[in-house]
């Protein structure tokens, strides 16, 4: 189903040690660039003594917002395997930020890209992976005299109620998965005198 995708619930940390470098990670959920801009500036403002903030990111059921950062670290020894544990989960909307404390001495290439993905890893196995869907959120509003109607619908179709207020008129936030979404427009649609404004 394309409605539906894997990501991690909440923050997890995870550590690998070597040669007295020491790795930080830190797995987040996210949902836009934003997110991570302002979670890339909390760590980097906590851990400021640290030589290296390196991270990955991956955003979109689609799996095609994905960006990583090597941060001063040799090219793709750090963000790309921090990416490629992302992407061996199967998991999106997802940031995972590694912090590096040197430790004096130099891992090489390839103990780089060893640290940075068991670091990464030790993160996301610390993390909860959850299945979300993707939902269209509908707003609709209608006279009192409907609401036995809409009550139907909502009792058939099972979308999510987010918000209601049924005071002068009666207004309400639903949320129903995508491939759902077009049978309750549907339906709502039939309903005379009520109105609906679509967010995807």
């Amino acid at each position: 189903m394309d409605d539906v995708f894997k990501t991690i619930a909440g923050t997890s940390e995870g550590v690998y040690k070597e040669k007295g470098s020491k790795f930080l990670a830190f797995a987040y959920s996210v949902n836009t660039e934003e997110d991570v801009r302002k979670l890339l500036t909390e760590i980097r403002e906590k851990y400021y003594d640290a030589r290296h903030h390196c991270y990955a990111y991956m955003l979109g059921s689609d799996k095609k917002t994905f960006r990583f950062n090597d941060d001063g670290e040799p090219s793709s020894t750090a963000g790309k395997p921090i990416l490629g544990q992302i992407y061996s989960k199967d998991i999106t909307n997802v940031l995972i930020i590694v912090v590096r404390y040197f430790g004096g001495t130099k891992l090489g290439v390839s103990g780089l890209i060893h640290a940075y993905r068991e670091a990464a890893a030790d993160a996301l196995a610390n993390a909860d992976i959850v299945e979300k869907t993707l939902n269209t959120v509908f707003r609709i509003s209608f006279n009192y005299a409907l609401l036995n109607d809409v009550m139907r619908i909502i009792k058939e179709e099972a979308p999510d109620v987010l918000d209601r207020n049924f005071e002068n008129e009666c207004r309400m936030t639903l949320s129903i998965r995508k491939s759902n979404a077009d049978k309750l427009y549907d339906r709502l649609t039939k309903v005379e005198g009520l109105k609906i404004d679509i967010e995807n």
